[in-house]
């Protein structure tokens, strides 16, 4: 390499991120350490990735049992691993076939490719046009961000895929008015995450789902951020009492390794057929153990359960101590996924939280996001509330 290619660690990455200045080594439970020594109470937990905390012994034993004995073979071969997985998935949920891949965006996309597939070869009807919502996010990838409805995700990157319309979130009208004889399926999160923590009102949902059903229009439900617990229920439609056609997972789904599931109802089973879609990592031995790892604990020590109950905890004290504080304006979120809504921007604070050894993140420009893991204390939470009151006073 010449001298004049030298580059620090830091700008060999294309600046995708922006970073804060903290390198984070460590982790356990609730808490993080940095490179310096300094410890930080996690109320991230990397976006709603770690919901069993960091490094949780039950998945650390299983990866490393894995690690000696197999780490990647083909999907032209069966993986127990991988059956066995799918196989928890099913038997906990309302669904009855999994496709595994990478991330939540892979997962969006096979949803996507799968809604469109049974409708073209298996309902025979042409369809393709998905119906989403304004405010959503549903990934990166060039299917998924065209899905998403939010125009700041799109920019430069025209043109973008068809087949997609945009709607009001809870306005059952509006989707009656965008319906065509094109409409393939209706995707939506269940609580809009990246777009402020707003939750699907009950009665438009319910009256989503008998729409679909009465027009052949799938339903496509995207628990990515919402689902393994963390929302006080396994998956956030259980709240809601309906069944999706597909739904999709990733983020909690491995504690924090990298994986996906798409996750279908038995009669697109044929329109994933051999050859329709694949993925040459997605459910490896080493990712599909994680991931049962992950569902045993969470189901069997009932901690979607324990999730609601620290959510209402959380919730009831942010609005105690955040009451008379004028820059706030509210307080809303399902389980363990909560925004505290305020009257301007929210960075500053983020980054004041850092300062006193405390992680959160925002949702939008205005909301401070919480996302403890579903094993916080009472104790942590209450140091947590105690930060940002202080912090949100000053405001």
């Amino acid at each position: 390499m010449s001298d004049t290619k030298t580059a620090t660690a830091g700008q060999s990455l294309l600046p995708t991120y922006g970073r804060y200045p903290i390198a984070l080594v460590k982790g356990e439970g609730s808490y993080l350490w940095d490179d310096q020594g300094k410890r930080y109470l996690d109320f991230m937990s990397g976006i709603a990735v770690t919901n069993l905390g960091h490094a949780p012994q039950k998945v650390k034993e299983a990866l490393i049992k894995q690690l000696d004995e197999l780490w990647h073979t083909s999907n032209l071969f069966r993986i127990p691993n991988q059956e066995e997985a799918a196989q928890l998935i099913t038997e906990n949920s309302s669904g009855d076939a999994v496709f595994f891949c990478n991330s939540g965006a892979e997962a969006n996309e096979a949803a996507i490719k799968l809604a469109r597939r049974y409708q073209q070869k298996i309902a025979n009807n042409g369809r393709y046009e998905i119906i989403t919502f304004e405010q959503s996010f549903h990934g990166r990838t060039l299917a998924t961000l065209t899905a998403t409805g939010q125009e700041k995700v799109k920019e430069g990157f025209a043109p973008l895929p068809e087949g997609f319309k945009y709607i009001p979130f809870n306005d059952i009208r509006a989707v009656e008015a965008a319906i065509s004889d094109k409409t393939a399926a209706i995707m939506l999160e269940l609580v809009q995450a990246e777009g402020g923590i707003i939750a699907a009102d009950p009665q438009f949902v319910k009256d989503l789902k008998a729409l679909c059903e009465a027009q052949g229009i799938l339903l496509i439900i995207d628990e990515i951020q919402t689902g393994i617990g963390r929302t006080g229920k396994l998956f956030a439609h259980e709240h809601y009492g309906v069944e999706p056609d597909i739904f999709t997972l990733a983020k909690g789904l491995g504690s924090g390794f990298p994986v996906g599931a798409t996750v279908a109802k038995e009669k697109l089973r044929e329109a994933f057929g051999p050859g329709s879609h694949g993925s040459t990592f997605g459910g490896t031995p080493i990712a599909t153990a994680a991931v049962k790892a992950t569902l045993e604990q969470i189901v069997e020590e009932k901690l979607s359960e324990r999730a609601a109950a620290a959510g209402e905890y959380l919730t009831a004290e942010l609005r105690s101590k955040l009451a008379d504080l004028p820059f706030v304006q509210g307080v809303r979120g399902l389980g363990l996924l909560v925004g505290i809504v305020c009257a301007g921007p929210v960075a500053d604070i983020v980054t004041a939280a850092q300062e006193r050894g405390l992680l959160v993140i925002t949702a939008g420009p205005n909301v401070v996001r919480l996302l403890p893991n579903l094993l916080v204390t009472n104790e942590e939470m209450d140091t947590a509330v105690a930060i940002l009151a202080e912090l949100l006073a000053q405001a």
